[in-house]
């Protein structure tokens, strides 16, 4: 069930970010399967892509002390963009700006929301005491 949740949240985030960043485009036909699917594509990015991005650039990330972070979700989103066009998804993203400012406001989004998530651990430890 947690599952499902996070994904919800991570179709909603995208579709935040659609919403409030010019050069993020969706076909109007998709609905909410567009983002649904979107969100698979980017969770698997984000399991199998973005840490080996991050290995590689592990220098310059603590070069700007953390900063560059940003730079790898942006370019996680938009190779996700990628793949999803790819498979004719429908999910458009003009550029590396675009990405940057979309990643960034999918993680906010996402992080506000996974608050209201309880991890198991969390029930576990509550349970003992």
């Amino acid at each position: 069930m947690k599952l499902i949740i996070r994904w919800a949240i991570g179709a909603f985030s995208l579709f935040v970010a659609a919403w409030l960043v010019t050069g993020i485009h969706v076909d109007d036909g998709g609905g909410w399967v567009v983002y649904a699917v979107m969100a698979v594509i980017l969770g698997l990015a984000n399991a199998f892509v973005r840490p080996l991005l991050k290995l590689l650039t592990c220098p310059l990330i603590m070069l700007t002390l953390g900063l560059f972070t940003l730079v790898v979700n942006a370019l996680t989103l938009l190779l996700s963009a990628w793949v999803a066009n790819y498979f004719g998804v429908g999910f458009y993203i003009d550029g590396f700006w675009p990405a940057f400012w979309g990643a960034l406001i999918v993680s906010i989004v996402s992080v506000v929301l996974n608050v209201f998530v309880k991890d198991d651990d969390d029930h576990k430890k509550h349970k003992q005491h």
